[in-house]
Order: C-alpha cells, then structure tokens, then sequence
C-alpha cells in the first residue's frame, strides 16, 4: 500500500533546500567580488554594501 502524500512538507523541503542552494551560491558570489576587488586594489568596492 502507497503512502499517504504529505504536499506541504515536501514543497517545505524543496523550498529550504532551493534557499539554502541560493544563499550558498550568493556567498560564492560575494567572496569571488571580494577577491576580484582585492587582486585590482580597489578597497572601495570591497567596502560597499551589497545592492
């Protein structure tokens, strides 16, 4: 006998998984900026706040 869905836990966990993936790449994102900006010594726009 089959299962008994549960909808909105697995669309939860698709969404926590899809969000953790997300900031993870934001952050591989954020630090290859950071080391772009310092290779070019520009601290300026390491300084800057993300937009």
């Amino acid at each position: 006998m089959p299962r008994k869905p549960n909808y909105s836990f697995e669309r939860h966990e698709r969404e926590r998984i899809k969000a953790a993936k997300k900031a993870a790449r934001a952050e591989a994102k954020k630090e290859k900026a950071e080391r772009r900006a310092e290779s070019r010594g520009d601290t300026a726009a390491a300084d800057r706040p993300p937009e």
